[in-house]
């Protein structure tokens, strides 16, 4: 039997790159594509191409696709993992980031998606996964563009969900918690270092420590992401969400077991500071 193929964005670092080794793990070719191409990230293998994608950019996805292909001969699974964060109060974020996190984080997965679909839909077969986050089902505060087109994905794939079954292509969303050993709360620095004007400094201090304070103790890892994305992949059935992480289970299930008011409730009291009296 000829080796499925995944194709994979983002895979440079996080969980991306943590998928593209357990598919590999597992036997898979893969297609482990990031802005900057870097084949030291990987031991090299006959069963893995790094390629060149920016999903910001329409050609870079095309020609990405093309070379997978060629490579290849086929792509059975596109896991759409590419993503920036950005931590900063509403008020004072620059629209250009707010431009910068949609257009990759949301449209960038659309024209992933878009990209490979038509050739799913001939095969009658292929499994999309969209990465989001817990924050889809619980946001934080400080996190609102973010967490927006991670709401944004989660109604676009179950949208396509519908119309792609019907071809026999499978859309699924996996959802991670809080994984500290990613870069993402680096990069968000990075983006929005001197975007928290005075105002909020002491809003988001107290935040961070109740954050760090109150979170469970059981964070997401790369590793237990890249394992629930390969269930994903070979789930067999109709399956549409798969949170991945003992915290985001955790949110994700009092956020569907109480009442808005309780759940409400309960979050601010474990994270948020107490509001100011005036």
């Amino acid at each position: 039997m000829m080796a499925k193929t995944i194709l994979v964005t983002g895979a440079s670092s996080g969980f991306g790159k943590a998928t593209a080794q357990r598919f590999l793990d597992e036997g898979w070719n893969v297609l482990a594509t990031m802005r900057r191409p870097d084949a030291a990230l990987f031991q090299p293998q006959q069963n893995l191409r790094v390629l060149a994608l920016d999903v910001t950019d329409r050609d870079s996805i095309d020609r990405a696709v093309a070379d997978g292909l060629a490579a290849f001969g086929r792509i059975d699974v596109l896991v759409n993992n590419a993503g920036i964060g950005v931590m900063s109060a509403i008020e004072f974020t620059p629209d250009t980031i707010i431009r910068e996190v949609f257009e990759t984080n949301l449209f960038g997965m659309i024209a992933m998606s878009r990209a490979v679909i038509p050739y799913m839909r001939e095969r009658g077969e292929g499994v999309i996964i969209n990465v989001t986050s817990s924050m889809a089902a619980s946001p934080m505060p400080l996190t609102s563009i973010y967490s927006s087109t991670k709401w944004a994905i989660e109604g676009f794939s179950e949208s396509i969900s519908h119309e792609l079954r019907h071809f026999g292509v499978k859309v699924r969303l996996v959802q991670p918690g809080l994984a500290l050993s990613t870069n993402f709360g680096a990069s968000s620095q990075d983006r929005t270092s001197g975007l928290m004007p005075s105002p909020y400094d002491a809003f988001a201090a107290a935040y961070r420590d109740n954050l760090m304070r109150n979170y469970p103790a059981d964070r997401t890892t790369e590793e237990g992401v890249a394992e629930v994305i390969l269930s994903a992949a070979t789930d067999q059935g109709d399956r549409l969400r798969y949170p991945a992480g003992a915290d985001a289970e955790m949110l994700i299930d009092l956020r569907r077991n109480r009442t808005e008011a309780e759940f409400l409730t309960w979050l601010r009291q474990s994270f948020l500071p107490v509001p100011q009296v005036r």
